[in-house]
């Protein structure tokens, strides 16, 4: 069983391969800017900077969340009829899903904070 699971996790991590293409097509994180200030500080370019880093670390966390849900599934219908299993898997579930919608209002935070930042 142990080899089972391991050869399933495996799996789904390699599946999740093309969700990081996905996210890489969203297009919604802005470049750069080369723009310096008069003391030679690129105080623009750094907060695009903190809020790339901030976008790319919730996408991860996102693809981790989904990842979660395909394990949580998988054990809820390997749980034979164990109905302590079950309810394991279907609680896992729940706050994964929970999570999700945590990410995601924080993914249109960071957006619209960098809307109002950058100024594109």
């Amino acid at each position: 069983m142990k080899r089972f699971f391991t050869s399933l996790s495996t799996a789904a991590l390699l599946s999740q391969v093309r969700v990081f293409q996905a996210f890489a097509q969203l297009g919604s994180v802005p470049e750069i800017p080369d723009t310096y200030d008069t003391d030679g500080v690129g105080t623009e370019g750094f907060i695009d900077l903190v809020l790339r880093v901030i976008t790319i670390i919730l996408d991860v966390i996102l693809v981790i969340a989904v990842l979660f849900v395909i394990i949580a599934g998988v054990r809820l219908i390997v749980s034979g009829g164990d109905e302590g299993q079950k309810d394991k898997a279907k609680q896992t579930i729940i706050y994964v899903i929970a999570g999700i919608i945590v990410i995601l209002f924080a993914r249109a935070i960071v957006t619209f904070i960098s809307g109002l930042f950058v100024g594109d």
